[in-house]
């Protein structure tokens, strides 16, 4: 069944698009992720033009994120105190990153940056987690008991420092409200809730139980997508209210059904599968850019 996107201007399987919304709804509940470095070049490579595809996967991102953030505050297993740090530098980011994104726009550039952001964010932070997690999977497997080593950081030393009863940390708040403007900026340009970066950096920058980083990132998703969904709808005028629906129909029970599955897992497989995931996504984006298409001409 084919389904026309009037600010897209095309025409696109309805069933593909609701399967793409419930497998992004999956992820944002297993990983704690927004889906949106999924569900954001998965458009592109479905015909829907970048700068349509960036502002209204954001939108998108909100209801898997909402849906899924509501699961975990009844496990408790969000910490809202970091979650209003990490969102006051996310809402500041967003702002600077609409900015960006709708310069690049009247440039004509927007799908070639956005296509080298995702290349260069998703094969570092790809490559860092499947390190990691094979590290640690290792070890987890070893008999020999291992001491925990306390890592002494120079974040540890900044000012302005701070408690969180959940996450059990005592930190600075410049570390959290850093990560959380860069996040912004990304959600912004690149159509993501920023959860791929906001994840890793919770866990090995900020030092939060992981448990407790999947609500947590959530819960920033969902604001900062919302935000940046808002200014792109005043800005550039690309967020596609057809598409954003059916996205959103089929993520809110995705999100659901992919919480459940990841208290299934372990916190090692949940990291190597999600550095698997955005590995795979990274080369698929590579190759578009270094391959010769097979139309070297269109008409738009």
């Amino acid at each position: 069944m084919q389904i026309y996107l009037p600010i897209a201007e095309v025409s696109v399987n309805l069933y593909l698009l609701l399967g793409l919304g419930g497998m992004v709804g999956i992820l944002s509940g297993m990983f704690g992720v927004g889906g949106g470095f999924i569900l954001t070049p998965f458009l592109f490579f479905i015909g829907i033009p970048p700068a349509v595809a960036v502002a209204t996967g954001a939108n998108q991102i909100v209801a898997s994120s909402l849906s899924g953030v509501l699961a975990h505050f009844k496990r408790k297993t969000v910490d809202l105190k970091m979650g209003l740090i990490l969102l006051a530098g996310g809402l500041v980011g967003a702002t600077l990153g609409v900015q960006v994104f709708t310069w690049l726009k009247s440039l004509g550039q927007v799908e070639l940056m956005v296509n080298l952001c995702y290349v260069l964010f998703l094969g570092l932070i790809g490559g860092l987690m499947l390190v990691e997690s094979l590290n640690a999977m290792r070890q987890s497997k070893s008999t020999k008991p291992r001491k925990i080593k306390r890592r002494h950081s120079r974040l540890q030393e900044l000012p302005f420092k701070t408690r969180f009863r959940t996450s059990r940390l005592y930190i600075s708040v410049i570390p959290p409200i850093a990560t959380g403007l860069i996040v912004g900026v990304l959600s912004a340009i690149m159509g993501v809730g920023g959860g791929f970066i906001m994840v890793p950096a919770m866990i090995y920058i900020l030092g939060m139980p992981t448990k407790v980083v999947v609500g947590t990132s959530l819960f920033q998703i969902i604001f900062v997508a919302a935000f940046a969904t808002m200014m792109h709808a005043v800005e550039s005028q690309t967020v596609d209210v057809v598409l954003a629906v059916c996205l959103l129909v089929s993520g809110v029970i995705g999100a659901q059904i992919g919480t459940k599955l990841g208290l299934k897992m372990k916190a090692e497989q949940l990291r190597i599968l999600l550095a698997l995931m955005v590995l795979a996504i990274c080369i698929k984006i590579a190759l578009g850019l270094i391959l010769m298409p097979s139309e070297l001409y269109s008409v738009v």
